[in-house]
């Protein structure tokens, strides 16, 4: 459970967190994110994680991470938004948060 205790850091994936991503996808019933990821962690485990390149979304069902990947999907956009301004990751979350 998250509460105001809790640390939460936002992230990009490193090389050994392929296993944590796969982990994850496992728990949520869904394919690993293949590419880049960002990854939300609390107090040091992977709750949440976002594909850099498609946006896609894979999240531990038994924690509540909804809020978690608000933040994650915002953290993409602004990361990306710096990159590639007509990302068409980004073209689809700016059209759920407008």
């Amino acid at each position: 459970m998250i509460n105001m205790l809790n640390e939460l850091v936002l992230r990009a994936d490193r090389p050994t967190d392929e296993q944590a991503l796969r982990r994850l996808a496992a728990l949520d019933s869904v394919r690993p994110i293949k590419g880049r990821a960002l990854l939300a962690e609390v107090d040091g485990r992977p709750i949440a994680a976002i594909g850099i390149d498609d946006g896609k979304v894979v999240a531990d069902p038994f924690e509540r991470t909804a809020e978690v990947v608000e933040l994650l999907k915002v953290r993409a956009v602004r990361g990306e938004a710096k990159a590639d301004s007509r990302h068409p990751f980004l073209d689809r979350v700016r059209a759920v948060a407008a």
